[in-house]
């Protein structure tokens, strides 16, 4: 799987990412480093919790760095759940639905990138 590829697994735009960080090597680097950020398992933690405050720094966390690499799919579902969370959460409801989407689009980049990572060290 090429880096290209991997970004087409995870609903990224690859060509933005190379444009803004000028360098396929450069963008690989940070992809890679995208699973040892600690940002998602912190919303989990703090949506289970009840932790607004700290599900909003982590969302908002997310959020940043998928607009840094152009994981769009996964920027759209967490800009969107860090604004409801910016407003104080509202309808819990709504909370959870779009939970269920970073979780599912997190999960997608997460495992494109996991296979990315295992055919690059093979």
């Amino acid at each position: 799987m090429t880096l290209k590829e991997c970004y087409a697994a995870l609903g990224g735009d690859y060509d933005e990412a190379i444009g803004r960080l000028r360098s396929e090597r450069l963008v690989q680097k940070f992809v890679l480093k995208f699973l040892d950020d600690g940002s998602y398992d912190l919303l989990c933690r703090s949506l289970e919790g009840g932790n607004q405050e700290e599900a909003f720094r982590a969302a908002h966390t997310i959020k940043g760095v998928c607009s840094n690499l152009a994981f769009t799919k996964l920027l759209d579902s967490s800009s969107r759940l860090t604004e409801l969370l910016r407003e104080g959460g509202g309808d819990p409801e709504e909370v959870g639905k779009l939970f269920e989407q970073v979780q599912e689009d997190y999960r997608r980049a997460a495992q494109a990138i996991q296979s990315f990572r295992e055919e690059a060290e093979a």
